[in-house]
């Protein structure tokens, strides 16, 4: 293990190194950037073993990444925003042609207007296309949760993405512990596809669906998504017990336990709720909080036993679903039904486009919801 101090964007491209994938398809665009440019510096200079790929677009960077991971070889790509907008075709042949890719996606807003800096809009928009997406907090478990995604996909079958909040994790430079090749490889093991796209043996995968075969394939990646909650879990206790870090699987619950109140959300906003719920928990406050780590597959049991005999939660998140409510609330809302003593559910949209969520909005949001009344706002 090195301890670095470095930032955010290199100690990922330096842990997927690590990771040993042979093929990358690369395109640039902020906050992703550094990403692939770390790796494109290492491919040149011989560090890294891997065929890098500068490619025209981020659907090429995508569909090369697919096409190489057919052939049987462990890949890697990073995108943002717009890019992974363009890659929205790619994404469903990906997940339906059940190839293990890990893509990191450094969150950014989506335009009309322009806007460079970080929500949760554009990775959500993409939740329907059949791929694991798992939201880290900080930089440190963006780099370990890089390590089980190659497990995860790898396992079931299902691509991955890696979700990080842009410039508040990519641009951070800090003190980042960094797993070495050898130590991965005895955590990942060599990839070894069940099959691959081989002249010598020839198959066809994605191929036409008639309408009486289609849904069954589609209905095959539901259930195996479902499932996968348990590799999920599995994959990050395995992981705890040889690097001696983990984070919860599914979700992560902080000080729920005990408290009435809990403040719900994903990334790395909640890095100031937790310090929110310590401030509060010293004045006497029973308030918790609830980190959504898999938004696919969605961890509803988990979500439905933390918030039995709660009074109160504030589901907060940076994504709008314009026309309907948000996308997280939505999903939880059609949990409640099944909660004995169901809490009352109030929905806070916020940090869209960068706006900063301070422990002050949060301490607020927490104030309100002890009225017992449902609210709807912006933060």
């Amino acid at each position: 293990m090195k301890r670095k101090t470095v930032e955010g964007s290199v100690g990922i491209a330096e842990v997927v190194k690590n990771c040993e994938p042979k093929v990358i398809g690369a395109y640039p665009i902020t906050p992703q950037t550094h990403i692939v440019e770390a790796l494109a510096s290492m491919a040149a200079s011989g560090e890294l073993d891997a065929h890098f790929i500068n490619v025209e677009s981020e659907h090429s960077a995508i569909s090369v990444t697919e096409g190489a991971c057919a052939v049987g070889v462990r890949t890697f790509t990073a995108t943002s925003s717009q890019g992974l907008l363009l890659m929205h075709e790619v994404l469903f042949n990906a997940s339906g042609m059940r190839l293990p890719l890990v893509m990191v996606v450094a969150n950014r807003a989506v335009g009309a207007p322009l806007n460079i800096w970080n929500d949760h809009q554009d990775s959500v928009a993409q939740r329907d296309s059949g791929w694991i997406q798992l939201y880290c907090e900080n930089n440190q478990e963006a780099i370990d949760t890089i390590i089980q995604a190659f497990k995860i996909a790898e396992s079931v079958y299902i691509p991955v993405m890696v979700c990080i909040d842009g410039f508040y994790l990519t641009h951070t430079v800090e003190p980042l512990d960094i797993p070495e090749k050898k130590d991965i490889s005895k955590f990942l093991p060599k990839f070894k596809p069940k099959m691959v796209l081989d002249p010598k043996k020839p198959i066809s995968i994605g191929v036409y669906a008639f309408p009486q075969h289609y849904q069954d394939f589609r209905v095959d990646l539901q259930k195996d998504m479902l499932d996968s909650r348990k590799k999920i879990v599995e994959v990050d206790r395995e992981f705890g017990k040889q690097f001696g870090r983990t984070y919860g699987g599914l979700v992560e619950k902080y000080k729920t336990r005990g408290a009435e109140y809990i403040f719900v959300g994903m990334s790395s906003v909640m890095g100031n709720a937790k310090e929110v719920v310590d401030e509060l928990r010293q004045k006497g406050e029973k308030v918790g909080a609830l980190r959504i780590r898999s938004f696919r597959p969605f961890p509803a049991s988990e979500i439905k036993k933390t918030f039995e005999g709660k009074k109160a939660v504030a589901v907060f998140e940076k994504c709008i679903s314009v026309g309907s409510e948000p996308p997280i609330f939505t999903e939880i809302q059609g949990l409640s039904s099944g909660v004995k003593k169901k809490p009352v559910l109030s929905s806070f949209v916020g940090g869209l486009g960068g706006r900063d969520v301070t422990t002050k909005d949060i301490k607020k949001v927490f104030d309100k919801i002890k009225d017992g009344k449902i609210h709807v706002e912006y933060v």
